[in-house]
Parts: C-alpha cells; structure tokens; sequence
C-alpha cells in the first residue's frame, strides 16, 4: 500500500519550537504524503499564514512553551478525531525520507496481523556528529544493553525516542496519553515503559534510518563524544530521572543504570560544559525538585 492511499488513515504530528524556514519548509512537505498536524509551543502566537505553513496543515499555537509531552498529546488527539489509525510523531529538525514515512506505518501494520499489542514501531536514528548510527536500547543492570540495528524483522525494545516512532492510535486511550508534567526530558522513555507495563510491544525497525540531531553540539571528553544541552535542559534531565527513580512501576533495570549515570553526568557538565556554574547550579535544581516532586515547567526567577 503507498503513502497516498495510507493518507486518511495515518497522521503526522509536528512540534514546533521558535522554527525558522526551514522548519515550516518541512512541515509543509509532511502534508504530501498524510493528514499534518503542527502544534506550535513558541512564546508568541502567529497564525499559520503568517509563518508559510500550507494552508492544509491543522496549525495549533500554544502562545507558551507547554512542553513536548503536552504537544505531542495535543497533535495526537486532533488525528484520533480526524480518524487516523496511526500517528508518526516528528521533532522540528527531524529529516525523514519519503521511505521512512511509508515504511513505519506499514511496519506497525504488518505488526499488528501477528500481535495485536503493538504500541509503536520507530527507526535507528542516524546523528554524524555522534558517530553515525545509533544502536537500540534494552535496560539492563548498571548497564543499558545496546542492541544493533541489523537484520530485516523488528526488534523487542526498552524505548524508543519520539521523534520518528509510529504510534498506534487504536492503544493511545488504554497506555494513556504522554505525561505532561515531564515537560520535556524522558517523556518517550517513561510512555514506553507504561506501555510495556500494559504487555504492549516497543519495537525498533532495524532497516529504517532517521536523520536526528540529539542535542546541540557534542563535547569531546577524554576522547568520548557527549551530546550537550543547555543549563535549562540539564535541570529538566536531572529532575525526571530522580522522579522516575522513585516510582515504583519503572523497573530497577533502569533505575540502576542512572543512578551510575547521575554522578557522571554532573561531573561532566559541572567541569566541561561552559558556563560551569550555570550548568552545575541546573542540575543541582533538577536533582531537589526531582526529590520534592516539583514537576511541570521550571519557572525561572
């Protein structure tokens, strides 16, 4: 079956955030091939002609910064009343081909004849910077299990990143919808998880790539590639952690890995990453609301 005929029956959701050209550029090709929805978390509110989308695309702005989980389930709903059966979920920069966006709804389609419990179905994600293509990821005990992207079947996985994933609709009421006071950092990870709670499988389609920058520019430390983020992103990355720790349906074999992790990670952004103190002082912020359950979005003095 092509994209074409797949068109009613799957949609896109974009999430944009402060987008320049090339952005609304992408946007506007997504509408060629399914039902599009941009919704729009920048601070000022412009209306749809204004930025250039095509006029076919459902334009929601925000007129706020409401986070990516919040977006995300904005989108979503708008194509389960449009009808659609899958969403394909996409970051702003994210690049797919026109393969890709044919071949992941197919994938969960082919998927669901023999297991009716799929929840989504994502590609490898592909960022030169960090060396190429990514592997999978499976938890395990202090270490995550990095499983390679080879082969033609898909893969049993943890988690995949949002950007990119194939969603089925038909599962969105049952998992629920994504977790809004995650604001940004383990959204995709902890909806992952809550559906695999659900006896729901996550599955990695090792022979799709999708261009994905993670982050901004990487570091180099003792000759390892790190992805960095600004000081705001740390905080939001230190805070969920410590609160997806303490709860008690996400399994220890994830909860063991970042508690290795934590330390590491704020030794490097405390020393390397410039400025030292703000990122520091971020994290630090993250980790004591992340204990005292001070959730949402970070209003900043």
């Amino acid at each position: 079956m092509n994209v074409a005929n797949r068109s009613d029956q799957t949609g896109i959701v974009v999430v944009f955030y402060r987008p320049d050209d090339d952005c609304v550029k992408r946007a506007n090709r997504f509408v060629e091939f399914a039902r599009c929805v941009v919704v729009d978390n920048t601070e000022r509110v412009d209306c749809a002609t204004a930025l250039g989308l095509d006029d076919r695309i459902i334009y929601i702005a925000n007129g706020a910064n409401l986070g990516i989980a919040t977006a995300i389930n904005q989108g979503v709903t708008r194509l389960i009343d449009a009808g659609c059966v899958s969403a394909l979920i996409f970051d702003q920069d994210s690049e797919p081909s026109a393969q890709l966006i044919e071949a992941l709804p197919r994938t969960l389609d082919v998927e669901l004849r023999h297991r009716t419990r799929v929840a989504l179905v994502g590609p490898a994600y592909e960022d030169a910077r960090l060396g190429g293509v990514a592997p999978f990821v499976r938890f395990g005990y202090l270490k995550l299990q990095r499983v390679a992207p080879v082969g033609t079947r898909p893969i049993d996985v943890d988690f995949l990143i949002s950007s990119g994933s194939c969603i089925n609709l038909a599962a969105w009421s049952d998992i629920g919808p994504m977790e809004d006071e995650l604001f940004i950092d383990f959204v995709d990870l902890e909806w992952c998880i809550r559906a695999r709670s659900k006896g729901y499988a996550v599955l990695g389609a090792p022979g799709l790539r999708l261009a994905h920058s993670l982050g901004g520019e990487p570091v180099v430390i003792f000759g390892r590639t790190y992805p960095s983020h600004s000081p705001v992103r740390h905080y939001y990355m230190f805070r969920n952690a410590i609160a997806l720790i303490k709860r008690s349906y996400i399994p220890w074999s994830w909860k063991s890995t970042e508690l290795v992790k934590l330390p590491v990670r704020l030794a490097i952004y405390g020393l390397f990453m410039h400025p030292r103190a703000r990122h520091f002082g971020m994290a630090m912020l993250g980790i004591w609301h992340g204990l005292t359950s001070q959730m949402g979005a970070l209003r900043e003095r």
